[in-house]
């Protein structure tokens, strides 16, 4: 199975959402603390030049890849990578499923300032902790949204590529 977290920029909410789901992060009810969110593989760390780009995080347990992806304002880029894994699919005989899951539901205002100061205007002073801010505002939605994720991917539907937009974790 392939798991594909995407949002606008692909460097905050989709990269926390890999880390726990490789367990990378405590899971439990707690805030992260500073230094777990900065440590967090990819975080704050895209530019311009990744958008598009799919980043691979890792193999979960199960065997299971993860990665993410930045997809701009552009709502065709899902759309069409799922169009292109079903032509995969058939025409090679793959037997795997892909879940593309969106976390851009799960990103507080402070996050998307933060992200905005640091990575498009290159603040870091306002940005960064904006970012954190909003990444401990978000941690347990984040999380949650993981588990249903995996819930999704190892439940038994028929579909070969899950798209999952995840409104219900709207924050």
């Amino acid at each position: 199975m392939i798991y594909i977290y995407n949002d606008f920029a692909g460097t905050h909410s989709t990269a926390l959402a890999a880390a726990y789901h490789l367990k990378q992060l405590p899971q439990s009810e707690r805030k992260l603390t500073t230094e777990e969110i900065l440590n967090v593989k990819f975080f704050n760390q895209l530019t311009n030049k990744d958008f598009g780009k799919l980043l691979f995080h890792g193999t979960d347990e199960n065997g299971n890849s993860v990665y993410t992806i930045g997809r701009k304002r552009n709502k065709l880029v899902v759309p069409s990578l799922r169009e292109i894994s079903l032509l995969l699919i058939e025409k090679f005989h793959i037997d795997e499923k892909i879940i593309f899951s969106n976390t851009s539901p799960t990103v507080p205002l402070t996050m998307s300032f933060g992200g905005l100061f640091s990575r498009k205007l290159h603040i870091d002073f306002i940005g960064v902790p904006l970012l954190v801010t909003g990444a401990k505002q978000s941690c347990d939605t984040i999380y949650r949204l993981v588990q249903n994720t995996i819930q999704v991917g190892n439940s038994s539907f028929n579909e070969k590529v899950i798209i999952l937009e995840n409104e219900v974790y709207k924050v």
